[in-house]
């Protein structure tokens, strides 16, 4: 817990929906010549979903079209297409959905996708939700939007006392958190994967982003999300937010209550009109993306996710899950070569002995995870620190990503590199896999005990060379000198980083391996 209270302090995650705070964080946003803005702004009433899917309509009823969002820009304009033509319902499953520049554009879609007469439920974990529980019920009072707290007890409309008595009394309940990333669209198409909602997921923060990776999803296997995404909205440990506050503050459904919102969002200072002539263009792009084959139509792809709860408990903080039972056969099985990408890399002596009996039966494997210099999380690192030797006698590879990736300039999103005059730090998030060069893993499975034990987690499973060439080759450009140090028991590059990181590094190895 320690970990994610100083996550919350130093990355400011104002965690869910940036529908919270709608008048007070517009109010301290340039709004000037506002009704102005939104009158230049059209929504193409010719276009809908439905219309755009025609084509391909009769393939997703036994297939499923699978494309890699490889950079946070296009994976922004995936989402905020998705919203903007959405018919009938919008479900959203997210860790972090931050109140920053990219949050409250994400929220402007979803209400007016609402005023539309889209149905969206949104789920959201409690534990790092900072945000007035008045805001909250601003947003879920409009008639076609609900929103449900995940596991709440920690946060949300509890004083300290209550919380100190939640993690001493149920410190493992307390710990389960919902680590899942969904955005499902009318039933039919799916976006899951790494990223949360806050900028530095998507290419756009000035000062530090995430190299992720989602994976988009339509036809056959968008079903199983959305019966996964019932089984949360329906289950015991969600709770719908009005249940959580006992007095209700009338004033937050008064009728214009989201105005300054639409003019924060409209404002072109604050939503490039680049990105949104890209948004206006995807129909174009998706239908060049069908033509030339990268849209992969796959007959075996599966979408896993573990139970809410993800087990009961009676092996302590372990357990494990669905999804670590699917990842561990896919270790056990593998012939040739494991290519892992994880942003923290804590490794229990199953995880090592797994590694161990691979290599020696003849598998090649390289993991590329976050350096000292690029982590977000010392914590984390600290103990993969501890541990790295014994990793590396196991016979793995292991390579640590620049914060200064060549690769960044590529991945970038181009109307921030144009308008800055350094590049941001870079660091990894992506979760994702790919096995024997035929097998890829795409989700929001952490290599560590957490994401093994306590998070609920999801993971895509797609077999297919096509796809998982695709992935490789963006992996095996990341493994390159200019983005990533190779790791030996000889060398490391933690004096990359000044004497204070590495000394708090050091403090944080008292922390148990389990909670990581």
């Amino acid at each position: 817990m320690i970990k994610q209270i100083e996550s919350i302090l130093k990355f400011k995650y104002y965690y869910l929906l940036a529908l919270i705070l709608l008048v007070s964080c517009a109010e301290k946003k340039n709004t000037t010549q506002e009704t102005s803005f939104c009158s230049k702004i059209h929504r193409n009433d010719q276009i809908t979903l439905s219309k755009t899917l025609e084509e391909i309509a009769p393939l997703m009823e036994t297939k499923t079209g699978v494309y890699v969002l490889e950079d946070g820009s296009g994976s922004l304009v995936a989402r905020a297409w998705l919203s903007e033509y959405a018919e009938k319902t919008i479900d959203i499953q997210y860790f972090i959905f931050s109140t920053d520049n990219v949050g409250l554009i994400a929220c402007d879609y979803l209400i007016r996708a609402a005023d539309r007469g889209v149905k969206i439920r949104i789920i959201v974990d409690d534990i790092m939700l900072d945000a007035d529980i008045q805001d909250l019920l601003s947003v879920a009072s409009h008639e076609n939007i609900s929103i449900k707290i995940y596991n709440p007890g920690i946060n949300l409309g509890k004083n300290l006392f209550q919380k100190i008595g939640k993690l001493t009394t149920d410190f493992r309940g307390a710990n389960q958190r919902m680590h899942n990333k969904t955005l499902i669209v009318d039933g039919k198409v799916v976006i899951t994967g790494g990223r949360n909602i806050a900028d530095e997921y998507f290419d756009y923060d000035h000062e530090y982003n995430f190299r992720d990776r989602d994976i988009l999803l339509v036809g056959k296997e968008s079903r199983k999300v959305t019966k996964s995404f019932n089984e949360f909205w329906n289950c015991s440990l969600t709770t719908g937010i009005e249940n959580l506050v006992k007095n209700k503050d009338t004033d937050s459904q008064s009728a214009d209550r989201y105005k300054r919102l639409h003019e924060y969002a409209c404002n072109p200072a604050n939503f490039w009109p680049q990105v949104r002539k890209r948004i206006e263009n995807l129909p174009a792009t998706f239908n060049s993306i069908k033509k030339s084959g990268d849209l992969v139509w796959v007959d075996n792809v599966h979408f896993i996710s573990d139970a809410p709860g993800k087990n009961d408990g009676t092996k302590g903080l372990g357990g494990g899950g669905v999804s670590t039972t699917a990842l561990i056969s896919l270790i056990k099985n593998a012939k040739s070569s494991i290519v892992i990408q994880t942003p923290y890399l804590i490794t229990s002596e199953l995880s090592k002995n797994l590694f161990r009996e691979a290599v020696n039966r003849g598998v090649k494997i390289r993991i590329l995870t976050n350096s000292l210099a690029s982590t977000d999380n010392v914590e984390a690192f600290s103990s993969y620190q501890t541990d790295r030797k014994k990793l590396l006698n196991t016979g793995v590879q292991i390579f640590e990503f620049r914060p200064d990736a060549a690769e960044r300039t590529k991945i970038m999103t181009g109307e921030l590199q144009e308008k800055l005059n350094h590049k941001p730090i870079f660091g990894l998030h992506a979760k994702s896999m790919v096995i024997d060069e035929k097998i890829t893993v795409i989700g929001s499975f952490n290599l560590d005990p957490r994401s093994a034990n306590l998070n609920t987690e999801c993971v895509v499973i797609v077999h297919s060379d096509k796809v998982s060439r695709g992935v490789l080759n963006g992996m095996e450009e990341e493994f390159k000198p200019e983005n990533s140090w190779e790791t030996t028991l000889e060398f490391n590059p933690d004096l990359e980083v000044n004497k204070y990181k590495r000394l708090k590094t050091w403090t944080r190895k008292i922390l148990p391996k389990s909670i990581l």
